[in-house]
C-alpha cells in the first residue's frame, strides 16, 4: 500500500489541503484533483469496477467527473463491433453529483483519493483532457489489458508528471496473470468466468507487474499508491489515503445460478459415457451424436473467429483451438451427410488427448469446468473412430 518516506512534506499537504492558482483575470482559483475507484456492479460490463477523475474548481464552484468508460448501446452494429474489438469507447464529463447517482442505486462502493498535483500540472491536465473533449478526440479504441478506464488515468497521470513519477522499486516483479487478476472479480459469476477462460488467448496467461496491474480500477489505486513524485529532492506520495464515499453493499453481485458449469458438465460426461455403453441404436445415437458435435462446432467457430478474425489481442493464440479444433466441423458435416470421415473423428480424439496432456504440465491454463466437456468430445470421437482396441466402435457405426 502507501509508502510514506518522510513525514514532514506529507504533514504539510495535509495542512495545505488547496493549491492555489492564478485565472487569466489574476484572481486566485483553488482546485482540487481526486481519483474515484467505484466497486463492482451487477451487469457483465461493472463487474471490474470503475475508475474516473473528479476535479473541484472551489471559486467557480464545480465540481467534475471525468471518466474513459463510456460506450453507446445503440451503436449501429454494437455486437459485431463488440466482437471485433473495434467497438469505440470515448471520454465523458458530467456532476460529481450525476456521477454518484448510478452508484447509490446498485449500492457499489466510491472511494476518493485526492492527487497531489502541483498547479501547473494540473493546468496541463486540465490542458489535455479539454483536448481530448474534443469531437475529433474524445473516442478511442478500447483495449481491456492496455488502454481503458484505468489505463487512461495511470497514462495521464505519468504523461504530467514525466520524469518525478516514480515506482517503487519492485515495480518490474511480476505476480498473478491477467486471466487470475480478471478472475477475482467473477468469483459469483461461474458461468461468465468460464466463457472468459474458454475465450482468453496466450495474453491472459502473462504474468502482470505492479504497472500492469493497472488495467483494473483497484489496481490502479492500489499501484498508483505506491508511486511517489520527486518534488525537489523529497519524494511524496502521488495519492493521499483512501475515503470511503459511497459503502458497497457486495450482496448485489450475489447473482442466482440455476447450477454451477462444472455440475452441468460433469452430468453430461456422465450421460455421454452412459449413452456411449448401453445405447444400442444407431439412429438414437446418430441424433445424441449430431446434436453434441453441433454444440462443439458452435464452440470451434468461436475459436476460429477470435483467434484470425478480431482484433481482441487477448484471444488470439488460444489453446482451446487444439480441442476445439476445424476437424469438430468436418465430423458434424460427416453425421449430418452420412460420410464415412472417420479420418476426422481420430484427428479430433487424438487433439483432445493431446490438449488433456498438454494441460497437465501448464498449471492454470483451463478452466477445471471445461475438463468434462474435453472428455465427451473424446470419448464420443473415439467411438466414431475405427481403432481396433475401440470396444464401443461396433454398437455405434
Amino acid at each position: 500500500m502507501k509508502r510514506f518516506l518522510l513525514v514532514l512534506p506529507i504533514l504539510l499537504l495535509i495542512s495545505v489541503p488547496l493549491f492555489s492558482q492564478k485565472t487569466v483575470d489574476g484572481t486566485d482559483r483553488e482546485i482540487d484533483v481526486y481519483m474515484l475507484t467505484c466497486g463492482p456492479g451487477p451487469d457483465v460490463y461493472a463487474t471490474w469496477g470503475h475508475s474516473a477523475i473528479r476535479v473541484v474548481d472551489h471559486n467557480a464552484g464545480t465540481d467534475i467527473v471525468y471518466n474513459w468508460g463510456v460506450f453507446d448501446f445503440s451503436t449501429k452494429h454494437f455486437g459485431w463491433k463488440f466482437a471485433k474489438g473495434r467497438l469505440e469507447y470515448m471520454l465523458a464529463s458530467t456532476s460529481y453529483e450525476n456521477f454518484l447517482r448510478e452508484y447509490i442505486y446498485y449500492k457499489r462502493y466510491v472511494k476518493s483519493q485526492k492527487v497531489n498535483l502541483e498547479p501547473e500540472e494540473i493546468d496541463q491536465m486540465l490542458l489535455l483532457i479539454n483536448e481530448n473533449l474534443k469531437p475529433e478526440n474524445v473516442k478511442y479504441r478500447y483495449d481491456f489489458f492496455y488502454d481503458d478506464c484505468s489505463t487512461r488515468i495511470r497514462d495521464l497521470f505519468e504523461n504530467i508528471i514525466g520524469n518525478k513519477f516514480l515506482y517503487p522499486p519492485n515495480e518490474k516483479e511480476t505476480g498473478a496473470t491477467y486471466s487470475q487478476e480478471i478472475g477475482n472479480y467473477t468469483k459469483y459469476s461461474p458461468w461468465l468466468d468460464l466463457g472468459i477462460d474458454l475465450l482468453m488467448g496466450r495474453e491472459g496467461q502473462i504474468n502482470t507487474t505492479l504497472r500492469d496491474r493497472m488495467f483494473l480500477p483497484e489496481g490502479l489505486s492500489e499501484g498508483l499508491a505506491q508511486v511517489v513524485v520527486n518534488r525537489g529532492g523529497m519524494m511524496v506520495p502521488l495519492l493521499a489515503n483512501p475515503i470511503m464515499v459511497l459503502e458497497g453493499d457486495e450482496t448485489i453481485l450475489q447473482k442466482k445460478t440455476v447450477l454451477p458449469p462444472l455440475v452441468v458438465f460433469s452430468a453430461l460426461f456422465i450421460l455421454v459415457v452412459l449413452l456411449s455403453i448401453y445405447i444400442k441404436s444407431v439412429p438414437a445415437i446418430n441424433i445424441f451424436d449430431i446434436t453434441l458435435f453441433f454444440i462443439f462446432s458452435l464452440l470451434s467457430g468461436l475459436m476460429l473467429f477470435f483467434n484470425f478474425f478480431t482484433d481482441h489481442q487477448q484471444m488470439k493464440m488460444n489453446m482451446d483451438i487444439i480441442w476445439l479444433s476445424p476437424f469438430v466441423i468436418i465430423c458434424l458435416f460427416s453425421l449430418i451427410f452420412n460420410k464415412e470421415l472417420v479420418w476426422s473423428f481420430k484427428a479430433v480424439f487424438i487433439l483432445c488427448v493431446v490438449y488433456a496432456v498438454a494441460i497437465m504440465f501448464l498449471p492454470n491454463s483451463m478452466n477445471i469446468s471445461l475438463l468434462p466437456l474435453v472428455l465427451s468430445l473424446a470419448l464420443r470421437s473415439m467411438v466414431r473412430s475405427d481403432y481396433k482396441w475401440n470396444p464401443l466402435k461396433l454398437r455405434t457405426i
